[in-house]
């Protein structure tokens, strides 16, 4: 309430002021806005807080403001009456500084603790984060970059994964970032940071204390610095645990964020695992990190996958088997990716998956699985020879429009060493009004292109229809070239390509139809032996069930320049796969 009524106050001065400047030009410039407080209007109180080492706070000050501690043994607080630990025989200095209209002002007392408080020799808190008393060297934590979420952000109040979970090594282009390691001792409750003289940090305190030569990568910086010696302590708050850091330069081992009060609340502390959440001073965003003991070596779930056909035309069931399951381990889900859209999964690792299969295909099949300390995947691919009896061919005599780029996406089209955005249609006017229009741009680079994959099972038919178009419109002279190819070959699909049909633009800037015709268009290479035809139109092997790639390249072989275009209405023959697949 204190807070709310200065803020008032503030505002109505503000307002004072303005009112006082818009009647009287002539008035000083200079305005009273009160005294700064003095120390002797501030004070506060030191009393029990239930043990011999546990210590409450309360501002007691004559004048009103808003109040911060230094709790005299690293940490500091914001809160109106704070409690504060001592656990360790020492001369403790609490500062209050208290923040007014006027300016600020600050008061220090001394506290004297005589004991020791020995039950944090035996805390398991304590133990588990530094080795306790029996490890001289104590005990040193790196990041858990092979775990999801070992650095993540969320919103205040939560656990910091909800906006964003690293993926395993999802930063491993930044090299300082996973070679940093912190060590605890419980013998002076000494904090040593090992950072190789660099560090990894958000670009709003990239100029803190101690940092220096920020060099931007991979969205943050890394920074040039030498850590100082700090120390720590685990205390108990409102329920909960939290680390304190403190030193005179920063401690956190790891993608530092300026962490509130050098205080990380606990959220798990086990022999092998330690993972926090804090507030980050400047954004008040909550940020998450997990760490393992440097060395350790996490026991692996080892599993193989089976992939059976079972009795049922073109069902497959698949299952784990030879599963090892390590002490301390569950799985606690297997998922199944059939490839072909059909995605399962089942708690019972135990248990088989099936899927029919309704059209002849090669499918990447994925498998899943989610144990309690990562998730392995492993993947095999299934060659379906022959349709399923009860398939039935969608089949159209007219042209099929792939993508307009606006409404209509039958398969998205991407950019391979070139840029393929959706932007603006920049002439709305016949024969094009669409409002939304594909644009490609290359730099550099003889044979960057644009393509369409179409979904597994699923190819051209080019049996009764072989005409694909587009809309053009760019530069008279520029050449812009088409191509089919198979992607069934992985890395060789060149040898499944047809030969090139270019298309020139006639008039500068001019949306234009480009046509390509594949009637008596060749493919493959003869030299390949098993994969060549002189008319895809006509051959049993190329025109039915084969081509699933379209590729399209402006100015095709030239190595220097850019090169762009925009084109739209991607249109051609049907494409022959499941009907309820392709209308949903």
């Amino acid at each position: 309430m204190k807070r709310m009524k200065y803020i008032q106050n503030l505002l109505g001065l503000a307002a004072l002021i303005l009112v006082m400047f818009a009647c009287s030009p002539e008035m000083d410039d200079s305005v009273d806005i009160g005294q700064a407080p003095t120390e002797d209007q501030l004070d506060f109180t030191v009393t029990s807080g239930g043990t011999d080492f546990k210590f409450v706070l309360k501002n007691t000050s004559s004048v009103t403001g808003i109040a911060s501690w230094d709790l005299g043994n690293g940490s500091k607080s914001t809160e109106a009456s704070p409690t504060v630990t001592y656990a360790l025989p020492g001369e403790y200095t609490i500062t209050l500084t208290l923040v007014t209209r006027g300016g600020t002002a600050t008061k220090s007392k001394k506290v004297v603790q005589t004991k020791t408080d020995y039950s944090i020799f035996t805390d398991p808190k304590f133990v588990l984060l530094s080795g306790g008393s029996n490890a001289a060297a104590g005990k040193t934590w790196v990041l858990d970059s092979l775990v999801t979420g070992h650095i993540g952000v969320g919103p205040a109040g939560s656990v910091g994964l909800e906006w964003w979970a690293a993926a395993p090594l999802a930063k491993q282009n930044v090299k300082v970032l996973y070679d940093d390691e912190i060590n605890f001792k419980v013998n002076g409750f000494a904090a040593t940071l090992t950072n190789h003289g660099q560090s990894y940090v958000k670009g709003f305190v990239k100029t803190s204390t101690g940092y220096s030569n920020p060099r931007e990568l991979d969205s943050d910086f890394i920074v040039d610095y030498t850590p100082t010696a700090g120390t720590w302590f685990i205390e108990e708050k409102d329920g909960k645990s939290y680390l304190t850091l403190s030193g005179s330069t920063p401690m956190f081992p790891c993608f530092d964020v300026g962490a509130t009060n050098g205080s990380y609340e606990i959220l798990k502390i086990e022999e092998n695992v330690l993972e926090l959440v804090t507030i980050d001073r400047v954004e008040g965003n909550a940020w998450h990190y997990q760490l393992i003991p440097k060395g350790y070596v996490k026991p692996k779930v080892k599993f193989d996958v089976s992939v059976e056909p079972t009795a049922n035309t073109n069902e497959y069931a698949v299952k784990l088997t030879n599963v090892v399951i390590p002490s301390g381990l569950a799985i606690s889900k297997v998922k199944v990716d059939f490839g072909d859209g059909t995605v399962k999964e089942s708690a019972d690792y135990n248990a088989a998956q099936a899927n029919t299969y309704m059209r002849k295909s090669p499918y990447n099949l994925t498998v899943t699985v989610t144990t309690s300390n990562e998730t392995l995947t492993s993947s095999k691919t299934i060659d379906i020879a022959a349709n399923h009896p009860s398939y039935v061919p969608f089949l159209l005599d007219m042209m099929v429009t792939y993508n307009d780029f606006s409404e209509v996406s039958l398969a998205p089209v991407s950019g391979q060493d070139c840029s393929v955005t959706f932007v603006d249609n920049p002439s709305k006017i016949y024969p094009n009004k669409s409002s939304k229009v594909a644009y490609y741009s290359k730099t550099n680079n003889e044979w960057a292109n644009a393509n369409m994959q179409l979904a597994p099972g699923y190819r051209f038919d080019l049996k009764s229809q072989h005409i694909f178009r587009i809309m053009v419109y760019g530069k008279a002279g520029d050449k812009i070239l088409m191509k089919l190819e198979n992607t069934d070959r992985g890395g060789n699909a060149w040898q499944t390509g047809t030969a090139d049909l270019i298309y020139t633009i006639k008039k500068d800037n001019t949306w234009e139809v480009a046509e390509y015709n594949f009637a008596g268009v060749s493919a493959g290479w003869d030299w390949t032996g098993d994969q060549y035809t002189t008319d895809i139109t006509t051959s049993p092997q190329f025109n039915t069930g084969f081509y699933n790639v379209l590729r399209i390249m402006c100015n095709p072989g030239e190595k220097l320049g850019t090169h762009q275009f925009y084109f739209d209405d991607l249109s051609g023959p049907h494409v022959e796969g499941l009907k309820s697949a392709l209308i949903k």
